[in-house]
């Protein structure tokens, strides 16, 4: 598996990923097996609270999957990819710390479906979005069927699945597909001042009220909220509790641990 695929920083609590196949960064099964590999030890990692993905190069964050890979592929062989792609992307959505996508340029087809995965979405100006693969003659096979209806409503959502039409980041922000649109050239500095943000609040109710929120928008009400009573008790038994009330009746900003 080529090691560069994808490039690892690591800034004290944060982690920045790269995908690293400029200009347009597409996905193919070097990538998902090196991001599965890469999600695997980050969460590993105590020392990383919030993890960053973006594209190498200012032209794409992710144009797509790799077009001159999947042609090649049988019917039988582009099932296991998708296959792997939805486990890789699933796997990247449930990670145990938070996750921003800094979008720079493209975010194409499978491109935006990573983004998806991400707990927060911030894009460049000049980011583009589009869901493609209708004007290829299918469908997307990463999940964008499913999280993008989730996230902004199914008639956007068929709007954009259905015309396959490229928006630009502005329209993306209003369609609720960003969280946020900034400057190009302030891309990267205002996903790291997020990530540090995210980086200094108590890990267990980091990874407790993330769980909580993923899992709970697959469950009934009923279910949700037992879920959440659960998920409270846990992180009301961690010391950073303890440190999180203390600091508010001592009118002081918290240090928590962990723990």
């Amino acid at each position: 598996m080529p090691e560069d695929v994808i490039l690892v920083e690591k800034r004290e609590k944060i982690a920045v990923l790269s995908l690293n196949r400029p200009p347009l960064n597409p996905l193919s099964s070097a990538v998902f097996q090196k991001l599965d590999q890469v999600i695997s030890e980050l969460e590993a990692d105590s020392e990383i609270r919030a993890v960053i993905i973006t594209g190498s190069g200012e032209r794409a964050f992710a144009a797509g999957v790799d077009i001159t890979e999947i042609t090649k592929f049988s019917p039988v062989e582009m099932y296991d990819f998708n296959c792997m792609s939805l486990s890789v992307f699933t796997k990247f959505e449930n990670m145990n710390k938070p996750t921003i996508a800094a979008i720079n340029g493209l975010a194409l087809g499978g491109g935006y479906e990573l983004a998806l995965t991400c707990d927060f979405r911030i894009a460049g100006e000049s980011a583009k979005f589009a869901q493609p693969e209708i004007n290829l003659g299918i469908i997307p096979g990463g999940g964008a069927t499913q999280r993008l209806s989730r996230l902004i409503g199914v008639a956007r959502a068929k709007e954009l699945l259905y015309l396959g039409d490229t928006i630009d980041a502005k329209t993306a922000e209003q369609y609720g597909m960003v969280n946020k649109v900034v400057p190009d050239a302030k891309l990267m500095e205002t996903a790291e001042e997020m990530a540090r943000r995210l980086a200094d609040k108590p890990v267990v109710a980091m990874k407790m009220l993330k769980k909580t929120v993923n899992m709970g928008l697959q469950m009934d009400l009923a279910s949700a909220t037992n879920l959440e009573i659960e998920s409270f008790i846990i992180a009301f038994a961690t010391e950073d509790r303890v440190e999180g009330i203390n600091a508010l009746l001592e009118k002081r900003k918290p240090i928590f641990t962990g723990k």
